[in-house]
């Protein structure tokens, strides 16, 4: 099994900066048929939405209200992904997941989740 654990969470300003991080532990061969790693975040009373995700190989996708903002990235040796936020605005307060996905979609993980505040 895999196990992803988030880090970084916290209490910001408005046009602030905050960098979040996820790694994944478990068995290599699991964590070898890792693809895509990216975050989900989920305010009170909003379904969970994608925020941005990388593969293995590199390829990005970001939500649109985020792009400009936001960069993700990924270090394969250490099995972690990043993500930086830029320009933080109020609507971006969430609690934020990190999500692993396996090459053809078999398995999929789950973080257990870390809150991003935003104060204006």
């Amino acid at each position: 099994q895999v196990q992803l654990v988030e880090s970084g969470g916290g209490l910001v300003q408005a046009g602030g900066s905050l960098g979040l991080s996820c790694v994944a532990s478990g068995s290599i061969s699991r964590i070898s048929g890792i693809d895509e790693m990216g975050w989900y975040r989920q305010a009170p009373g909003k379904e969970r939405e994608m925020v941005a995700y990388i593969t293995k190989g590199g390829n990005t996708n970001y939500a649109d209200s985020v792009k400009g903002r936001f960069t993700i990235s990924r270090n394969n040796a250490k099995n972690t992904v990043y993500l930086r936020m830029n320009a933080l605005k109020s609507e971006d307060t969430a609690v934020y997941y990190c999500h692993a996905s396996t090459f053809g979609a078999f398995d999929d993980y789950w973080g257990q989740g870390t809150q991003v505040t935003v104060s204006s």
